[in-house]
């Protein structure tokens, strides 16, 4: 037996667009301020670290000293989204990554840092990132009654965030400094605290009880596995993560730059993120009657990711191959984010978006960490087209699974908490 909680159904096209409610417009403000910071980060730690000298290595070593936090902490990430609310869970994990960066950024300036600083540093924002992940998935619900349109909305400024951060982090840096530029990181996280600090006083699912710790997450893990459409998904994901994910980055990077040249694998990023742009837009008109159906469909395409560098195709039909997979992955995202947040519980929603987030990224480490090893042994092409027919079949087997594909869409949670000017 699960949680379970009132649904009132509505008709899609009588449900008020997310604009109409300030309380979506500061949570998207607020997201996507914080997802520009995230896209500067990269940049930003690759220079600061290159330029303290300790080369690739020390690179890898602040980003394992980042991502480590979040793989571990991320459960109880949801459990005090849960117990404290994700407002003020998120608005304190925002502050804690702000004055991180805020000190590495004192640091750069004042001192020759040391690696192990930065590494504190970092694995200090991991851990809050690990607190204000989970929330996310809680938080939608809360702000606007269209839900698939506003993770259409949110997947939309995904991409737009993803696109601009390292372009605008590349800017400060070479035009002001290093150091600068973390300000500016601190700055953005602290424009997303001020977005989410009026949503504390939303009225939500708060779990009140006394339970321990892990009576909490294993309240979590019973209602995560009790919906075989929602673990089988996850399962899927997490090999999926280990033979696409993990080795289509690295290894397509390094061919897509050896076969077009380092701005050539620019415009292709760029491609990939404006199918993003074209996928989420879709994700906000059309509405399937089978969401992951729908989805797992439209991420058959994303299979051209891997394919196009393993091949090596042109430069325009790799472009367009960008375009139409970051379409299909884009839509996928909308239709599985409306589907976890529509169909489970508020009161356990951020504890099972954690064992969601958990089993998605747990893996991709490891499969990057074997990507290298494995092009030198096959060659980086072989091992893009085996991920390319490894997608495709993760997939398929995917749409097997008979919860999945029956999983209709849920009514549309009528609670008022989106309406109106807030």
């Amino acid at each position: 037996m699960t949680i379970d909680d009132t649904t009132v159904q509505r008709e899609p096209d009588s449900l008020p667009s997310p604009w109409r409610s300030s309380r979506f417009r500061l949570f998207f403000t607020a997201r996507s301020t914080s997802l520009l910071a995230d896209g500067m980060l990269m940049v930003s730690l690759t220079t600061a670290v290159l330029g303290a000298g300790y080369g690739a290595a020390g690179v890898g070593y602040a980003l394992a000293a980042w991502m480590a936090p979040i793989v571990l902490l991320v459960l109880f990430g949801g459990v005090m989204a849960d117990r404290f609310t994700p407002q003020v869970m998120m608005v304190g994990a925002d502050v804690v990554r702000m004055v991180a960066m805020l000190a590495l950024a004192a640091l750069l300036v004042a001192t020759d840092v040391r690696l192990w600083q930065i590494m504190a540093l970092m694995a200090l924002s991991g851990a809050a990132t690990a607190m204000f992940q989970p929330g996310l998935a809680s938080m939608v619900p809360q702000v606007a009654q269209d839900i698939q349109r506003a993770n259409a909305l949110l997947r939309i400024a995904e991409a737009i965030c993803t696109l601009l951060g390292p372009g605008v982090a590349g800017l400060l840096v070479a035009y002001w400094d290093v150091a600068g530029s973390f300000v500016v990181i601190a700055a953005a996280y602290a424009l997303s605290a001020l977005g989410l600090a009026p949503l504390r006083k939303l009225s939500t699912a708060r779990d009140d009880s006394d339970a321990p710790m892990w009576q909490r997450l294993a309240t979590g893990w019973h209602e995560f596995r009790a919906r075989s459409w929602l673990w089988g998904v996850i399962a899927v994901w997490a090999v999926y993560g280990l033979f696409v994910f993990g080795p289509a980055l690295p290894l397509g990077a390094a061919l897509l730059t050896e076969q077009h040249g380092a701005s050539g694998y620019g415009w292709i990023a760029s491609a990939d993120g404006a199918g993003t742009i074209i996928g989420g837009l879709l994700g906000m008109r059309v509405r399937p009657r089978r969401p992951l159906v729908a989805g797992a469909c439209a991420m058959f395409f994303f299979a051209l990711n891997p394919l196009a560098p393993a091949l090596g195709w042109s430069f325009t039909v790799t472009a367009l191959t960008g375009v139409v997979a970051g379409c299909g992955f884009a839509f996928w995202g909308v239709m599985w984010a409306t589907s976890v947040q529509s169909h489970i519980p508020l009161a356990v929603l951020s504890r099972v978006s954690a064992y969601d987030v958990a089993g998605s990224i747990m893996v991709i480490p490891l499969g990057r960490a074997l990507a290298g090893p494995a092009a030198e042994s096959f060659g980086a092409d072989r091992v893009l087209l085996f991920s390319s027919v490894m997608s495709f079949v993760l997939i398929a087997v995917m749409l097997c699974v008979p919860a999945i594909r029956g999983l209709g869409r849920a009514p549309e949670r009528s609670t008022g908490k989106g309406d109106g000017g807030g």
